[in-house]
């Protein structure tokens, strides 16, 4: 979602994760970016995983990972498996998971094998339910490339989404009975939270708690269970366990919502799908909510929703939600999970891994689509 400024990373020249290597960071313009499976998007991305050196490398690993879990016997099996990983993402779930490995540790050092396949599995959750979204809301491209399912149909797309889903549950079940529970509840509140969505289509009358409920399990869970396997992989003590899962989940919460924000504020371009997505899918998220009970915008906006609706009237309903005050009352939302998700890092103890931490929570809501 595009949130972040870039930053650009200079460190030695032999890359090697040493203690007291730092890299020294420096604020840079976005810059375009190669299409290569390898390439480390989350920095020309701007994520703050780029501070913490090694976590630059070990990103890579949990890449070449992916494309060694989506490569199947069959050459086309593969090909779709693949299909979102070359073209690549932030890797935010994987980061998240990797950090939290290492939050104890004073000095960087590189991540475990163990963290690096647990930050894979959570990313071939993420991946396949994607595919499965793209086939719910008949999206035609996704990562500014054609989507699985506009590429090759409907059914191909979630029978490679359940493979991507039967590949990440195969990798977690090789670190432990734990992680495997893990990933488990992380896809069972991913499917609740998606059903609690489609129950509420086209409804007017959905309230706040309803769409929580929604993004707590859509969003917020695996973020929070992607902490939970990296700190479990890394040994930390309980207390830093259920504090790494607070925080993610809180940083989750607001995640989604600047992510439903910026489809009615942001351009296409800077979105890498059609804007206004939500609005044109009878998924009405917070802006949408507050906007509704606004007395300026309220009438004319329900007048309009409630049912499918064409582009035109997806423009008018868009520009009615801009207009009032529920972006404002979004973001300050959005604003409220990100400090409770630094509220939870508080107990942790002062680690690189730690500060990557603070700074995606902090940067989160930075991005200027969002200012107000």
């Amino acid at each position: 979602m595009g949130c972040l400024m870039a930053v650009s990373v200079t460190r030695p020249r032999d890359r090697s994760c040493v203690a007291g290597a730092a890299p020294t960071v420096t604020l840079a313009t976005p810059r375009p970016r190669p299409r290569g499976p390898y390439y480390p998007r989350y920095v020309a991305n701007t994520s703050p995983f780029a501070l913490l050196p090694c976590l630059e490398d070990d990103l890579r690993r949990v890449e070449e990972e992916l494309l060694r879990a989506a490569t199947a016997p069959d050459d086309f099996v593969t090909e779709l498996a693949q299909h979102l990983i070359t073209v690549g993402g932030k890797l935010v779930r994987p980061g998240f998971c990797l950090a939290s490995s290492l939050v104890c540790d004073a000095a960087p050092r590189r991540s475990s094998d163990a963290a690096v396949r647990g930050g894979a599995s959570v990313e071939l959750v993420h991946i396949g339910s994607l595919y499965h979204d793209d086939v719910m809301d008949e999206a035609t491209t996704r990562r500014s490339v054609a989507s699985v399912n506009a590429q090759w149909g409907n059914l191909r797309a979630i029978l490679a989404g359940d493979y991507l889903l039967g590949r990440a549950s195969a990798m977690a079940a090789s670190l432990g009975a734990e992680v495997a529970e893990l990933l488990a509840e992380a896809i069972t509140q991913l499917c609740e939270g998606q059903i609690i969505e489609l129950e509420n289509g086209y409804d007017t009358e959905r309230n706040e708690q309803r769409y929580e409920k929604a993004v707590s399990g859509k969003t917020a869970a695996l973020l929070s269970i992607s902490c939970r396997i990296g700190a479990t992989v890394g040994d930390v003590p309980r207390a830093v366990v259920e504090a790494l899962g607070e925080f993610g989940f809180s940083y989750g919460m607001a995640f989604q919502i600047v992510d439903d924000i910026l489809d009615l504020v942001a351009t296409e371009s800077q979105l890498g799908k059609p804007t206004g997505n939500d609005l044109a899918e009878g998924t009405y998220t917070l802006p949408v909510i507050r906007a509704l009970a606004d007395p300026v915008t309220g009438e004319e906006l329900r007048s309009i929703l409630g049912r499918p609706i064409d582009a035109a009237a997806r423009d008018r309903a868009a520009e009615l939600v801009r207009s009032s005050s529920g972006v404002d009352e979004a973001r300050d939302t959005a604003r409220m999970w990100a400090d409770k998700a630094q509220a939870a890092l508080t107990s942790l103890p002062d680690t690189p891994a730690t500060a990557v931490l603070r700074l995606a929570a902090d940067r989160l809501t930075a991005t200027p689509a969002l200012a107000g």
